[in-house]
């Protein structure tokens, strides 16, 4: 009997689920803060340091600093900026948005000591003796730009210009930043832009407590004169290690072409599941539509910076939530291929792939919180984005999902329609028969994966020992996030040429051939230095590029300190991801199969590293993010594999014979094959329109993705379960009698349960 209720039921909680998208989508997406990759703006590391020779430099130091930068970029007008401190007395400050960079560059790093002094550089007052908050910028009697200031004391004042008064040269010199060891009057007097503000004679001994700042001052320049002193002095010398900035014209169509190529990469997403799974397929459809509403909401709701990487883990992550649906409905299917009732099918299916599922997330999220914990800066955003895509797929793909499903299935409307859960009637057998999931025929059948296993160990130790070979005579083309040097970008409204760039950048005394010209016009430069630019260098080469082609260029400085620390964390990374991933299978499963996920995880790092080295593409921080995203990839694929070899063994007290466990790695190869093309293809359809129709700035992240996905089911499927039966097969051999799961629950009762 059809429960109309049950299809009622579904389709009001679909129009409810529509009408919550429908009406907090736009807030949340306007809500979303962009990184300064998609938007523009610059970010830079600090490395603090006393100003004064014996100072200490401890938290309340750099607590401090970090509010009196923050006071600064308030004065700037700039929304939401970042500020954090980190390990090693450092400081990284994030301004997305930012419209004037030199401006803030300058304003941010500026210590802003104020001085008056004599001809003779002795100090008379300093910035103890203003009134905090009382730097304002007006206008002189002829109407000139000035700043006054309030001071504390009207009589140390008096004092201060009666002592000028008597010196032979009768100026008080007004500095900011005075450095003892380098700065004096007599020398700045010389020079046609002096460093000291102004040096106004005094004619008499004045007792005010208002003093103006006067000087060629443009309006503009004495309102950051004013803001700076108003936010305070830095306690502190900041110097710039690590610094990246991004033109607002690039941060644009970098967003533009990233989402672009997103949205047509969840369409064929959708498009895939509703023709191969129908029915699930619409369900699937509809969960993974709430789960990407939910990541944007749960982004908007931490407070969390959306950067390029981010987009792409949240394009990546909708291709990987689908996996949780295709191991579930190709579960469903066979519970239906052995002849239970739809409802059965359905109970039986949930029960026996939730593990599995399980496992699948847990190593993928163990990878992404390694990348969050040593990744820098926007790695961090693709990591932060990869842990909410994970946890969220896993509740919506898993719960809300098989919640819609659930339904529809009990129902009962399409119990003689099981077409549309992509089941065939022919397939179906007589429940009477008692068959198993584990035995059913397949569309692999006659492919003997194990037959030829010496043959894929060759070809892939091969390959891996070329690639080994051409590491070691090219080497890796590292960006200069691991050696350090300067990277910039430039944008033009026309065809731009490499001896152009050249000639452009030795106005700049920046000497380098390596210089790539990209764009379907020829209209993007990328120039590679190998040595670093000071912020002033920077400034002035951004407003000089801004002149000439109209965009403001980007401009990346790594020092040699941050480029080795990076690098370094970049291995940590990798290594730890390896260990962490190695012992949970190891728990889960058993010490062989966690060896052999690992050789295979090797094997695809390794492959994607040798492809880098004889392409000669530039391996950066996003390569390093692709590799640990595809070690996670390529494990859901082979925990796959061995739950369903655990599903055989367990059906086996004891094993005497090595066909007995060829049978077994063949059979569930094959019954989890058509999962393992389906989510690879899943994952692969947004990769791909990534590298086609992304931007340039992930253009390597999305090729180094597209490899790994494809190497990592080839290990998963032709290295992973191939290890596992020579190790088992070496066991048997040795023991003459190989126990297993059902057998050791006897004993020892730890068999993992499902």
């Amino acid at each position: 009997m059809v429960k109309k209720n049950r299809i009622l039921s579904f389709v009001l909680i679909i129009f409810a689920f529509a009408a919550l998208i429908g009406l907090t989508i736009k807030d949340i997406v306007s809500d979303v803060k962009l990184g300064l990759d998609l938007q523009g703006g610059f970010e830079v590391l600090y490395e603090v340091s006393p100003l004064n020779e014996g100072d200490q430099i401890n938290s309340n130091t750099l607590a401090s600093t970090a509010d009196a930068l923050d006071r600064r970029i308030n004065a700037l007008g700039v929304s939401e900026p970042r500020i954090e401190i980190e390990e090693g007395n450092r400081i990284r400050v994030q301004l997305a948005g930012v419209e004037d960079q030199q401006q803030a560059r300058k304003m941010l790093s500026t210590t802003a000591e104020l001085t008056f002094r004599d001809a003779n550089d002795k100090e008379l007052l300093n910035g103890s003796d203003l009134v905090e908050g009382g730097a304002k910028q007006a206008f002189d009697q002829t109407n000139r730009p000035i700043v006054t200031l309030q001071l504390k004391d009207a009589d140390k004042f008096a004092e201060a210009t009666k002592h000028v008064l008597q010196q032979s040269n009768n100026v008080m010199v007004i500095w900011l930043d005075f450095n003892e060891n380098e700065d004096s009057f007599a020398k700045e007097i010389t020079k046609e832009n002096p460093k000291y503000i102004s040096a106004p004679a005094v004619t008499e001994v004045i007792r005010s407590t208002e003093v103006q700042i006067t000087g060629d001052f443009t309006v503009e320049e004495a309102q950051n004169l004013a803001n700076l002193l108003n936010a305070g002095s830095l306690p502190v010398k900041l110097t710039e290690i690590y610094s990246t900035s991004v033109g607002a014209q690039f941060g644009v169509d970098a967003l533009q072409k990233t989402v672009f190529a997103g949205i047509i990469g969840i369409a064929a997403i959708f498009l895939f599941m509703l023709f191969y799974y129908r029915l699930p397929g619409l369900v699937a459809v509809i969960a993974l539509t709430v789960y990407i509403w939910l990541i944007l909401f749960v982004y908007e709701g931490l407070n969390a910076v959306l950067t390029l990487p981010g987009i792409a883990a949240l394009v990546l992550g909708i291709g990987m939530a689908v996996d949780a649906n295709i191991i579930s409905y190709e579960r469903l299917k066979e519970e239906l291929r052995v002849g239970r009732s739809l409802q059965a099918a359905f109970k039986e299916a949930n029960k026996s792939s939730f593990i599995t599922i399980f496992d699948a997330q847990i190593t993928t999220l163990i990878a992404a919180i390694v990348l969050y914990v040593y990744g820098e800066s926007s790695i961090k955003g693709f990591a932060t984005m990869l842990i909410v895509s994970i946890l969220l797929s896993f509740i919506t793909n898993v719960y809300v999902s098989r919640f819609l499903l659930g339904f529809l299935v009990h129902s009962r409307l399409f119990d003689r329609k099981l077409r549309l859960f992509g089941v065939k009637p022919s397939e179906i057998h007589e429940l009477k028969e008692g068959l198993e999931t584990t035995e059913l025929t397949t569309k692999f059948d006659k492919i003997d994966f194990v037959k030829h296993k010496s043959k894929y160990f060759t070809a892939s130790g091969v390959l891996l020992l070329a690639g080994l070979v051409l590491l070691i005579i090219f080497k890796l083309n590292l960006s200069i996030d691991f050696t350090s040097g300067t990277r910039i970008e430039i944008m033009s409204d026309s065809e731009i040429t490499t001896e152009e760039v050249k000639n452009e950048l030795a106005k700049f005394d920046v000497e380098t051939d390596d210089i790539v010209i990209s764009g379907e016009d020829h209209d993007r430069a990328t120039a590679r230095y190998k040595g670093t630019l000071e912020q002033d260098e920077i400034n002035d080469m951004k407003a000089y590029f801004l002149d000439k082609y109209g965009v403001d260029p980007n401009i990346s400085v790594v020092t040699p300190t941050v480029g080795k620390e990076i690098a370094k964390n970049g291995m940590t990374s990798v290594a730890i991801a390896f260990v962490g991933i190695s012992i949970y299978v190891a728990l889960r499963f058993e010490w062989r199969m966690g060896l052999a996920a690992v050789l295979a995880l090797i094997h695809d790092a390794f492959f994607m590293v040798a492809v880098f080295s004889i392409t000669r593409l530039e391996v950066d921080l996003n390569f390093i993010a692709a590799v640990l995203t595809v070690i996670g990839f390529s494990i859901n694929d082979t925990i796959v594999t061995f739950d369903r070899m655990r599903d055989h063994l367990r059906k086996h007290k004891k094993i005497r014979e090595y066909h007995v466990l060829e049978e077994i790695v063949n059979k569930s190869l094959r019954q989890v094959m058509t999962r393992s093309i389906n989510t690879s293809l899943s994952t692969l359809l947004p990769v791909v329109f990534l590298l086609l129709f992304g931007s340039e700035a992930i253009t390597n992240f999305s090729l180094a993705m597209f490899i790994g996905l494809v190497v990592g089911v080839y290990s998963s499927i032709f290295i992973a379960a191939q290890l596992w039966l020579v190790w088992k097969g070496k066991e048997l051999k040795k023991k003459g009698v190989l126990i297993t799961y059902t057998e050791k629950k006897k004993f020892a009762g730890d068999e993992p349960q499902v």
